[in-house]
């Protein structure tokens, strides 16, 4: 445990985070997407989209689970529209929600600019839903995950609501026995929602987010018992108490800006953030997919493409249904 301590850096920071088969699924279009949709009407869609986004992470590595982060906010909520992304003077669309306060400002800007790009070549053409998979698949290849080919061919929605956000997304403080409906509500096997998990091995979380796990366990255990001791107390360093609201740390204290399979190490370590990582350990029905992907870095790598080719695909609107926004904030009309 000793060398082991010493590799647990803790960056506190001022930065928000961080946040899949032939058959349709509960929530899938019937409608198939084509990995070949772009090919003639905006063949250089990948190489502009991979060009902004390597841009942006040259400039803050926010940008990768701040970008990532977002298809899992968008599809899980109405499917995979892009409504996640409209700016409403009302602050009553879907990123005005309690839910997606966190998400952070990084994310938007990085689908912002690549639309921009996108549409100086191919203007009208390219929809922001899918903009935002092309630029979550490049973060987690920009960062040494996995690649793999994009299903495309989304329009965007024409609707964004705050209020159809509540209870669409995991919670912090969840434990697996309420994670696991929410994810099977989408077709996701628990396989599925331990892979996705795993899009915490990249990015920070306010500490506001877990500071009840720190100090407020129970009457009598402050501290939650599942906590690693020495992790506790360095997150305690790094987040006391009266912590400000923007202050946060990395999700993944031992490789937090590469997409690696050191999440699943990290909570056979007791090393999660979080209750809901924490849980997938400690709970049996779980603890053995965390095992697999702990133990073989491919195994999660497989399993995170399949879940994100699936989660591509919730509730997603083709042919003449919704639009392709001019910029990816407001609608059209």
């Amino acid at each position: 445990m000793e060398r082991r301590r010493r590799s647990l850096p803790l960056i506190a920071a001022a930065a928000a985070f961080l946040v899949v088969a032939a058959m349709p699924y509960p929530g899938e279009a019937a409608t198939p997407l084509r990995k070949d949709y772009y090919d003639k009407s905006c063949s250089n869609l990948e190489a502009i989209v991979r060009e902004e986004v390597a841009r942006k992470i040259n400039e803050t590595v926010v940008t990768i689970p701040a970008t990532l982060r977002l298809v899992f906010h968008d599809c899980m909520v109405g499917g995979c529209d892009a409504a996640v992304l409209i700016a409403s003077k009302n602050y009553d669309a879907e990123k005005d929600a309690e839910d997606n306060e966190s998400l952070a400002g990084d994310g938007f800007d990085t689908i912002n600019r690549v639309k921009t790009a996108v549409e100086r070549s191919c203007p009208g053409v390219v929809s922001c839903a899918d903009i935002i998979q092309l630029a979550a698949r490049d973060v987690v290849f920009l960062s040494k995950g996995p690649y793999w080919s994009v299903e495309l061919g989304r329009r965007d929605s024409l609707v964004s609501r705050a209020s159809d956000v509540k209870g669409k997304l995991p919670d912090p403080d969840m434990h697996v026995k309420e994670l696991s409906p929410l994810f099977q509500r989408s077709g996701f096997s628990p396989d599925d929602m331990v892979a996705l998990s795993g899009a915490h091995t990249v990015g920070f979380a306010h500490c506001t987010r877990f500071l009840k796990r720190l100090y407020n366990y129970s009457s009598s255990t402050p501290t939650d018992p599942s906590f690693n001791p020495d992790y506790a107390q360095q997150l305690k360093q790094a987040c006391p108490p009266n912590v400000s609201k923007t202050i946060a740390v990395n999700m993944d204290p031992v490789s937090p800006i590469t997409f690696d399979n050191k999440y699943y190490t990290n909570l056979q370590y007791r090393l999660g953030l979080f209750t809901s990582d924490q849980v997938l350990y400690t709970d049996g029905a779980t603890k053995e997919i965390v095992d697999k992907f702990a133990g073989n870095q491919k195994e999660f790598f497989d399993a995170f493409v399949a879940a994100m080719i699936k989660l591509g695909r919730l509730g997603v609107k083709t042919g003449n249904d919704g639009e392709i926004r001019k910029v990816c904030t407001a609608f059209n009309h």
